[in-house]
């Protein structure tokens, strides 16, 4: 390290032993500096992190790995890749976390050579990274890896083509929703669907979901067809406004309002009712959107409602529904 970095005013008193700590033979001692180096203004201090990605200490790599996720360079993408195939379980997971914390451009371009790497957290992780950067090269590999035998893999890659919102990845991801063997993959495929056009098969394969065995797929699937304001999916959504499972209704009495749709009121109405506050909240809201007086004598019973959020989105669907009267 130069002059320069040890003259640095920031490694003054009580910093002023930072270099030393770095090389003490206690781990505990180096994680402890890298804690602190993490914690200085600038990034001068990022090669000595870089450096620290190499310690013989795998808690001294994560440390250094957690640290980094604050500086964007492609010298530290570089680091944080090589340690996705770290011996060490934490480290592993700590430099997957920090990448996919990178917003920079140049990150993918470092990351879509590992799509392609042996080790399946390796690819998941790569996926991972570059998703929210939507860079259009990553199109290619993420397609590609709706096939991977590794569902943690297909569920990064799913996330990576909903970000980029291509249309021509909507037939693969309608199959994985209603397909895909494990339940977290047809979630994914389901939320991603958010961007798809209103055709048959996109209807057809939500509306599947809608009915899928594990509720958190119905739970993503009822958000969509709310999101798509797919008008033919209402009497499924009013369906499920007696799902088993609260979440689900949550979601549906969402969607329905969105939709406007007059005949989900005896459900939402009943829910208004629930023990549940987050489910008698959301179909106050969906009332007032919806704005229909037939919902005025139900809304006026809970306008004394335990819970304040409830009780103030009462009041918000009673202004609606008199705005719109």
């Amino acid at each position: 390290m130069t002059s320069d970095f040890y003259d640095d005013p920031e490694l003054a008193e009580p910093h002023f032993s930072l270099p030393e700590r770095l090389q003490d033979k206690d781990a505990t001692v180096r994680r402890i500096a890298l804690m602190d180096l993490a914690d200085l203004d600038g990034d001068a201090h990022v090669p000595l992190l870089l450096a620290a990605l190499g310690d013989d200490a795998a808690v001294v790599r994560t440390e250094a790995a957690r640290a980094l996720e604050a500086f964007e360079s492609p010298a530290t993408v570089r680091g944080l890749a090589r340690l996705l195939s770290d011996e060490d379980a934490d480290v592993r997971a700590a430099a997957a976390q920090s990448l996919s914390e990178l917003k920079l451009q140049e990150s993918a371009q470092e990351l879509l050579p590992f799509m392609a790497a042996d080790d399946a957290f390796v690819r998941a992780a790569a996926l991972r990274g570059v998703r929210e950067l939507r860079v259009p090269d990553s199109f290619a590999p993420a397609l590609a890896a709706l096939g991977d035998a590794d569902p943690l893999v297909r569920r990064e890659a799913v996330t990576v083509l909903g970000y980029l919102k291509r249309l021509d990845a909507v037939d693969a991801l309608t199959r994985l929703a209603t397909e895909d063997p494990v339940p977290e993959v047809r979630r994914a495929a389901a939320g991603a669907l958010g961007f798809a056009e209103e055709t048959p098969a996109v209807l057809a394969a939500l509306l599947a979901a809608l009915s899928d065995q594990a509720w958190q797929v119905r739970e993503e699937a009822a958000t969509t067809l709310g999101k798509l304001r797919l008008r033919d999916a209402a009497p499924a959504l009013v369906t499920a406004l007696d799902d088993a499972y609260w979440q689900v209704r949550l979601r549906a009495a969402r969607s329905l309002g969105r939709l406007r749709n007059v005949d989900a009121l005896p459900g939402l109405t009943a829910a208004l009712t629930h023990t549940i506050s987050n489910l008698r909240k959301e179909a106050a809201l969906a009332l007032g959107e919806i704005g229909a007086s037939a919902a005025l004598p139900a809304l006026r019973a809970a306008e004394n409602d335990p819970d304040p959020e409830v009780r103030r989105s009462v009041r918000l669907a009673l202004q609606q529904i008199g705005a719109q009267a």
